[in-house]
């Protein structure tokens, strides 16, 4: 297992969230660019634009790429991200999730509500996402996470646009905390980066992302990991990426052993 600096660990299992600086390399910085711009041009049925219309940038986001977008493969399964996954996560094994890719261009007002990310997936059990942009990011433009709420509880899952209970029925889960409202009673962890820079947080923090109204755009490859007591958790819902099938090939609490996610630490002999 990679060894990474303990204040990095103790910090992440405090806090739910740290920053790792220079994850990637420049030539791996560059390989992300290329595949972010394969997935903008090229993209799949799951591609949407997050942005509401009118809005005067743009934000627009895809899912699992790859297994058609050979430079997301090899950076989610063979660069240094899969092993810092593992030692924060404190797990002998670590599966591929899914990627995600988010672009907000210069101007976008939108902002990335806040939320957590496991109500939305068929999976129960730890898990973590690197968020890594390929641009420079300022503090004022950065994923904000909100320190120690990947404790629990689990919190309502909304649509980001209309704000609809989509997923949970209403009233089955805790509403989020209005964050906006008074900012200062939660310990909100941004930062300012630099491409290649990632940050690694728990599936339950709490985050969301302010607009981008700075000049450039802020490109980001996120790469979603399983500890190796996650399990498969059917929902009667259509999840946010949906697997469609998939609960007819692994059956409830059953490990995620399958090929959409296969195993990327230990690397293979």
């Amino acid at each position: 297992m990679i060894a990474l600096d303990p204040h990095l660990t103790e910090a992440y299992v405090r806090d739910g969230v740290v920053c790792v600086r220079g994850v990637l390399d420049p030539e791996q910085i560059e390989q992300a660019v290329r595949g972010i711009h394969r997935v903008l041009d090229e993209p799949s049925s799951l591609a949407q634009v997050a942005s509401a219309a009118g809005d005067p940038g743009r934000f627009s986001e895809d899912f699992c790429r790859w297994t058609d977008v050979p430079e997301i493969g090899e950076l989610a399964q063979h660069s240094r991200v899969p092993a810092i996954a593992a030692a924060l996560m404190a797990t002998d094994r670590v599966r591929l999730y899914h990627d995600h890719v988010l672009v907000k261009e210069g101007g976008t007002s939108q902002r990335t509500p806040w939320h957590q990310d496991q109500p939305y997936y068929s999976v129960d059990g730890r898990g973590v996402s690197a968020w890594i942009p390929v641009d420079p990011v300022p503090v004022g433009g950065c994923l904000e996470v909100l320190a120690g709420t990947h404790l629990g509880p689990w919190l309502m899952p909304r649509t980001f646009l209309a704000g609809k209970a989509k997923w949970f029925p209403e009233g089955t889960l805790a509403e989020l905390p209005d964050v906006d409202a008074d900012p200062d009673a939660f310990d909100i962890k941004r930062y300012e980066m630099a491409p290649g820079d990632a940050i690694f947080f728990d599936f339950l923090a709490v985050h969301g992302a302010p607009g981008f109204p700075f000049s450039g755009r802020r490109r980001v490859l996120s790469l979603r990991y399983l500890s190796d007591d996650a399990r498969h958790a059917p929902r009667g819902w259509t999840t946010s990426p949906p697997f469609e099938g998939l609960d007819r090939q692994l059956t409830a609490g059953s490990p995620m052993e399958h090929p959409l996610f296969p195993v990327v630490w230990p690397p293979a002999a």
